[in-house]
């Protein structure tokens, strides 16, 4: 994190986008930074409308014919004023025609029921498309966030560490959430602006096409404002987005760290990091605003100026008689009518690009590679449960993780029986987790091969190989719900007997019993409410109701009590029957009874055996095992062997 002060953190920001603009129009192409262009972006959007569509049409046929109807009622004024209340004559046949249904009176009477009964008409059809256009909202918002969700928990494992909890929460909240108020911003109220633009362009060509013509001034100032002011507006709420993922992603980092936070007397100084981030996204706001209100003080200017104008102009032809007064008050209305759409094109482009920023995250998001993605794409050849014995084989295996160049495995050769019990040790670092990791494939080795029963996992779909799979580690992850929905989060459909069994088998039916709720206490956010003790049985628990043919256990007994340990190696025992298991385990007297015992140094395979053929000779798994005890004897050796 920068030390420095928001506002320096800010000047820093404004050369960041000087530079960025300046280094756009010198190389006349769209910076990264500044994200997509509009049209990429149109055409982006209209592929998310998709299923959406025809309630997008149907709102815009019922705005169209509103707003159409809306341009009615001005018109009427012309009629009252000059030949209701004035003593012009009306045009043939009109005249005839309204001759014969009365006076006057009953002239004004019929125009004001008919600008009543329009005016109703028009403001049903406004209000049922409106509601068309509501509903597409709503389902694209449910539609884009479920997109960029299942998208997002597909990526790369290690994108995934990148994205922060609370980063990711903004990102499919609020940009998720933003793209589909493109469908007001972008479509319908423009929509709207353009028919009452040209509506209002005909009444007026119609009343005087030099008045016309004066009003079409107008719209060259629309473009120029928008191309000049407004499209580097939203680089702006693009980078005011990135800092409020980065301010959610560090608080709620913070908050999850609580613990540590405290424990280092750091409170101050994550209050200091966020007060600072908001203070440097408030400065981007309003560096934001005031282009944004910029646009809006030109049109404030600007639209008085060109009614003033047009007023002298038609109060001019009046004088001079060759309009009418009516003409006049009806040209002011449809002036009116003409320069709220202009203005109103100019005023929402803020929001139009405010939009268009979370459009642009999103579709970052969307466009970043998925898990495994040059070669899930190939893949055809599905396993299950029943038909996979276990054999795993581990060729020639070396890693090296993402964006680092350190090999953490080197030339493994591994292969495990079906049924087999693997224990894993050597120093931390050895790369006992990353080859657990490969074996779930939550990698792909950068050179070797894993293989299932003979197949490379490679050539097997992914999300069936993960159902084969049962995993324990040592930081417990559970889920802010009841205990029997962690237990059953592998295999929803189980029914509650078999929850209870599992709850047994695991040890943990004793303390999820003296619960008032039992089965259904809600435990917190990562199991808070619960002991470490109790977190990790849970997690035993929710791995032998999974049934898995491939067993993973990262330090699966590291938080308990000897007392508790003792119980659960006799569960995991015959969890581990008839499963290949992968064991991995610092406190050695856990995995004595391994079939194998594999020994791990600097990503190197050193040595194998079991627990007795390595001990008897001078190894290195001896001499950690000499380091655990105290006094290293053969009574101690067998005494473990007992336990």
């Amino acid at each position: 994190m920068s030390r420095d002060s928001s506002k320096v953190r800010f000047q820093k920001y404004r050369q960041m986008v000087q530079d960025r603009r300046l280094k756009g129009e010198k190389e006349g192409k769209k910076q990264k930074e500044g994200g997509c262009s509009f049209w990429e972006l149109l055409a982006a959007f209209w592929g998310l409308l998709h299923g959406q569509r025809g309630a997008v049409v149907l709102a815009l046929a019922t705005l169209t014919f509103s707003t159409l109807l809306r341009l009615a009622p001005p018109a009427s004024t012309k009629f009252v004023i000059d030949y209701v209340l004035g003593d012009l004559p009306l045009p043939e046949p009109w005249g005839a025609w309204l001759a014969g249904l009365g006076d006057k009176q009953v002239w004004l009477a019929a125009v004001c029921t008919a600008v009543v009964g329009v005016s109703l008409v028009e403001s049903l059809l406004h209000v049922w498309g409106r509601w068309y256009a509501t509903k597409a909202v709503n389902r694209l918002q449910a539609k884009v966030r479920r997109e960029a969700f299942e998208h997002a928990v597909r990526l790369p494992l290690h994108r995934v560490y990148q994205l922060k909890s609370g980063g990711v929460s903004s990102l499919l909240r609020e940009d998720a959430g933003s793209v589909a108020e493109l469908i007001f911003s972008m479509i319908y109220n423009p929509w709207q602006a353009v028919v009452q633009l040209l509506g209002s362009l005909a009444v007026l060509a119609w009343v005087d096409w030099r008045l016309m013509l004066g009003g079409l001034l107008l719209l060259p100032v629309v473009y120029f404002s928008h191309r000049t002011w407004i499209t580097r507006i939203r680089p702006l709420y693009r980078d005011i987005r990135n800092q409020r993922q980065d301010i959610d992603g560090h608080s709620a980092e913070a908050f999850s760290g609580m613990r540590v936070v405290r424990a280092f007397g750091r409170v101050r100084s994550e209050a200091d990091r966020f007060v600072k981030g908001n203070h440097l996204m408030i400065r981007q706001q309003l560096l934001a605003w005031v282009w944004s209100r910029f646009i809006e003080l030109v049109w404030q200017i600007l639209i008085p100026l060109a009614s003033a104008a047009l007023l002298f102009y038609g109060g001019s032809r009046i004088l001079q008689g060759e309009l009418t007064l009516g003409d006049l008050t009806m040209f002011l209305f449809y002036l009116t009518m003409l320069l709220g759409p202009l203005a109103m094109l100019a005023g929402s482009a803020t929001a139009f690009q405010n939009s268009l920023a979370g459009l642009d995250r999103v579709l970052d998001l969307l466009d970043e590679s998925l898990e495994f993605a040059e070669t899930n794409a190939a893949v055809t050849q599905s396993i299950s449960a029943a038909q996979t014995a276990g054999r795993v084989e581990l060729l020639d295996i070396s890693f090296h993780y993402p964006g680092s160049q350190r090999q953490v495995l080197q030339d493994i050769n591994l292969t495990v029986e079906p049924g087999e019990t693997v224990a894993l040790v050597g120093r931390s670092g050895a790369g006992k987790t990353t080859l657990c990791n490969l074996v779930a494939r939550f990698f792909d080795p950068t050179a070797g091969s894993v293989l299932l029963d003979g197949v490379d996992l490679r050539k097997i779909k992914l999300d069936d190989y993960r159902q084969l799979l049962g995993i324990v580690e040592q930081d417990v992850f559970l889920f802010d719900g009841t205990i029997a929905d962690n237990i059953s989060y592998a295999r929803r459909q189980a029914t509650a007997a078999e929850i209870s069994q599992a709850a047994r088998d695991a040890h943990a039916e004793e303390f999820i019993e003296q619960m008032e709720a039992g089965y259904q206490t809600v435990i917190g956010e990562r199991g808070v409410k619960l002991s470490g003790g109790q977190r990790q049985r849970l997690a035993i628990a929710r791995a032998i109701l999974a049934e898995p043919r491939i067993l993973i256990l990262d330090e699966a007994t590291s938080n308990l009590d000897s007392e508790s340990e003792r119980y659960i190696q006799h569960s995991l025992a015959r969890l581990m029957q008839g499963r290949t298991s992968f064991v991995i385990a610092h406190r050695l007297s856990t995995i004595i009874h391994a079939d194998r015992i594999v020994v791990l140094d600097d990503g190197k395979l050193v040595e194998q055996g079991t627990h007795q053929e390595l001990m008897s000779r001078s190894s290195l798994y001896r001499h950690m095992v000499e380091l655990q005890m105290t006094e290293p004897t053969e009574t101690d050796v067998q005494e473990l062997e007992r336990n």
